[in-house]
């Protein structure tokens, strides 16, 4: 199984979210990207995020922008390696 273009939209969108507060969310506005748009949305409907256009992260979503941000923070600093 592979991140599908919209699941790596989805993570961008966790990515943007201040982790070290809650009471900061964040605002989608209709004119952005479609695509972000879309993810949002998404977001919303797995209960991820509080409103259609963002808002807060719930329990869930902090989880996940939690791992998101990880994953982000390993994929670019650690060096490629192969064995």
């Amino acid at each position: 199984m592979r991140y599908t273009p919209e699941m790596l939209e989805e993570l961008n969108v966790l990515c943007l979210f201040n982790l070290a507060t809650t009471q900061e969310g964040i605002k989608v506005h209709s004119n952005a990207d479609p695509d972000k748009i879309a993810a949002v949305s998404r977001l919303h409907e797995r209960g991820l995020v509080t409103q259609t256009d963002g808002g807060y992260l719930t329990g869930l979503g902090y989880d996940a922008a939690t791992q998101a941000q990880d994953l982000l923070t390993i994929l670019t600093s650690a060096p490629a390696t192969m064995s």
